[in-house]
């Protein structure tokens, strides 16, 4: 009797181990060709469920992305209701983990070193604007928070927090930086936030 694939489940496991291939060495030094020998299949099983290098990729980002969502959705729910709470929550989850998205950076830099003005670099800024939307749409449900200026100063503030610490992890903490940013929102929302407006 043929053995039952579950073709997306695979292909969920091939991305992930993709991931930590470009982690590990970088976008730009794996061709399909190598990608195929370090996770044990075939070419042709690899261009069966990605067309390119550059579509690994881009499933890879869209994968990881709906991981994040699932999770931080989940760490939402279960979070207090106080925004300074909700905050505290979510930099718990960014710190514990701290090393995928790491990797995330990095893997997304060395994909742009590679790409330069490409088709596929023009697919990847769309992806990654309909991955921010999602972000922006937990910000606003869970958070409260519509304004896109501060939702783009908030990942902001995440993502230069996950690089100082790649460099100088000792000197910043993601607790002290969570218990910050909360007072810097209360504060905002005391002085600008207008009663019967749709968040902040």
């Amino acid at each position: 009797m043929p053995k039952i694939v579950d073709h997306d489940q695979y292909r969920k496991e091939l991305l992930l181990k993709a991931f930590d291939l470009f982690a590990k060495r970088g976008y730009g030094s794996l061709t399909m060709r190598q990608l195929a020998q370090e996770l044990g299949v075939s070419t042709g099983t690899l261009y069966h469920y990605f067309q390119s290098k550059e579509d690994l990729f881009l499933k890879l980002m869209e994968e990881l992305a709906q991981q994040d969502f699932r999770e931080a959705e989940l760490v939402l729910t279960n979070s207090g209701n106080r925004l300074e709470e909700r905050i505290a929550a979510v930099f718990d989850w960014i710190e514990q983990r701290e090393g995928t998205f790491v990797k995330q950076i990095l893997v997304s830099i060395s994909f742009y070193q590679e790409q330069h003005n490409s088709k596929e670099l023009l697919e990847a800024s769309q992806i990654i604007n309909d991955i921010e939307e999602g972000y922006r749409q937990l910000c606003h449900q869970y958070l409260g928070i519509a304004d896109p200026d501060l939702m783009n100063f908030i990942d902001n503030l995440i993502e230069g927090i996950t690089i100082n610490r790649l460099f100088c992890p000792e000197q910043t903490s993601w607790r002290k930086q969570s218990q910050l940013l909360g007072k810097m929102l209360r504060a905002y929302i005391q002085t600008y936030h207008r009663e019967g407006s749709d968040g902040i």
